[in-house]
């Protein structure tokens, strides 16, 4: 089974790239961040076209989140149960089913923007409801695994510098925090280090030339419970579906799993 995710930077802008992925990968699940889209304009039937089943939470712009599978969908749950409220609304940041044997998250954490910006604590209580909300599905024989943005680097080898960041946010010591309780919770870092190269980076920025460069950040990631990670017989980071005219910011994570 191969489950990947994906911060596309607007599925709309990225979607002939998108359905050729899926074609040529023969991806199970995608979890898709970033729509930028509403409900009302994801392209359900271009993906249904390809035999994927799709849960999405998405309200307009910004934000946006979706899981396309083509292995079955159950149990959906759009949106993050007990999670707080930014500028008196909850934001597009997750939802959850059951695809085939495995129960998947995509989630899109908040950016946080700037340290000292309320965003960035709306992000750590936001790190705080998601644990609350995954607990139960840590423990138990079922595969289960969060995938998506999840905007922190865990260390500081996931970023290609960290003079650039002193005093950002990505790398401070809370957001860190955040993902080591999740960590501590019963989820593992799926996707090993190093990979076929030094630094498996997953995040780019489009100015100054960053891609070519490698000046990256590894902020995707899969964190599974220990029957996903038992399950896991590769991973990878796709990095050339990062390259050429129309690519988004971010590169598909794909893991295989036994199951």
């Amino acid at each position: 089974m191969r489950i990947a995710t994906w911060n596309v930077n607007s599925i709309t802008a990225r979607l002939p790239r998108l359905l050729a992925w899926l074609e040529s990968t023969g991806t199970d699940v995608l979890c898709i961040q970033e729509t930028k889209c509403s409900a009302e304009q994801f392209p359900y039937n271009e993906l249904r076209e390809l035999g994927y089943e799709v849960a999405v939470n998405a309200t307009g712009r910004w934000n946006g989140v979706a899981l396309a599978s083509r292995v079955g969908m159950s149990d959906v749950v759009v949106g993050l149960p007990g999670g707080p409220d930014y500028e008196g609304a909850q934001e597009p940041r997750a939802v959850s089913a059951t695809c085939g044997p495995v129960r998947l998250w995509s989630v899109y954490v908040p950016n946080g923007r700037e340290i000292d910006h309320d965003h960035y604590a709306y992000k750590l209580r936001w790190f705080e409801a998601l644990g609350a909300a995954v607990a139960e599905d840590t423990v138990g024989p079922r595969p289960f695994a969060v995938l998506g943005d999840f905007n922190v680097a865990p260390t500081d080898e996931d970023v290609w510098d960290t003079a650039p960041f002193e005093g950002a946010t990505h790398v401070t010591p809370a957001e860190r925090a955040a993902l080591a309780a999740l960590r501590e919770a019963g989820l593992t870092d799926v996707v090993p280090r190093p990979l076929k190269y030094d630094r498996p980076y997953t995040y780019w920025d489009y100015r100054q030339l960053s891609f070519p460069k490698n000046k990256g950040m590894r902020i995707d990631l899969v964190y599974g419970n220990a029957p996903f990670a038992k399950a896991v017989t590769d991973a990878y980071v796709d990095r050339e579906e990062r390259k050429g005219k129309g690519a988004s910011d971010h590169a598909p994570v794909v893991v295989d799993l036994d199951v």
